[in-house]
């Protein structure tokens, strides 16, 4: 995804604790069944994960569809998180060097190895985690990592724990899908998910703080120009980009100066920068402004 950077090394810290029993009910460096991780293929009996009976590590019917009915125009963004609060996925685990030792002839030498989740950097700077539907797109995207899996929601939940503001779903693959950060949260806490531009409750919110100042007619609220993603095949997918995600319309009377203009914006964004809804349900927003009809 061209928004989304190169993994980025992890830092050395303490797996999340589902993610760590998980890692461990896979069998460490073999799997429940006393096979090593080394070298396998992620193919065939090779995909099966022994911490979900069954699962041969095909991507959950329910995101597919749910993604099938976005790119065809037929559902939105909350149905492909929605699709996600019972979904399988895989996270990244790749091996990092904790400690090593020097040999006798002056070589050095791996003495311990601990296991850490793969983040992203995104173009905005914000940390982003990396989880995949299908076993087969985690090994496409990175071969030598060893893949969790873990229900959606802890993977959510992983996200928070590790700073990331945003869940990539796929990165690599056909359509990558970003989970931004209050669908993220909505997740994680296994909560509905709306998106800002269709959330009644939050335009009713920010209309009554757009209310203090005479110089606003009325307020609209659009998708951001930052929605909409891009498949590998170049056609544009109307949702699950990084952001921005909302557009809020001014509607401003006639009059004002460039400076009376920007200190009603800035202090319209104060006023929605202490709500509390605000902070909940807004990723990432741009204001445009136009002059309102006589």
């Amino acid at each position: 995804m061209s928004n989304v950077e190169e993994p980025q090394p992890p830092a050395a810290r303490q797996l999340p604790g589902h993610i760590a029993a998980a890692l461990a009910g896979a069998g460490g460096a073999t799997d429940s069944a006393g096979q090593p991780w080394a070298g396998r293929s992620l193919a065939g009996d090779d995909a099966k994960i022994h911490n979900f009976e069954d699962d041969d590590g095909t991507a959950d019917a329910g995101y597919v569809a749910a993604v099938a009915s976005l790119r065809e125009g037929r559902g939105g963004e909350e149905a492909v998180v929605a699709s996600l609060a019972t979904a399988r996925v895989f996270i990244p685990i790749v091996a990092q060097l904790a400690e090593e030792e020097e040999t006798a002839h002056g070589l050095h030498a791996d003495k311990q190895a601990d296991m850490a989740l793969v983040t992203l950097k995104a173009a905005d700077g914000r940390t982003a985690l990396p989880a995949f539907t299908s076993a087969a797109a985690l090994s496409a995207w990175h071969p030598e990592a060893r893949p969790v899996a873990v229900y959606a929601a802890r993977a959510a939940l992983s996200a928070v724990a590790e700073g990331a503001e945003l869940l990539v779903l796929d990165p690599g693959a056909d359509v990558t899908f970003v989970v931004r950060r209050p669908g993220v949260w909505a997740l994680a806490q296994q909560h509905g998910w709306i998106p800002s531009y269709n959330d009644d409750e939050l335009a009713a919110e920010m209309g009554r703080a757009a209310s203090g100042f005479a110089a606003i007619r009325r307020l609209e609220l659009l998708p951001g120009r930052g929605v909409a993603a891009r498949a590998a095949d170049g056609s544009v997918v109307p949702g699950g980009g990084a952001g921005p995600e909302l557009q809020v319309v001014l509607y401003l009377e006639d009059g004002l100066d460039a400076a009376g203009v920007q200190q009603l914006v800035a202090g319209l964004q104060a006023e929605w920068s202490r709500n509390v809804l605000f902070g909940e349900r807004v990723d990432s927003l741009e204001i445009k402004l136009r002059r309102a009809p006589d």
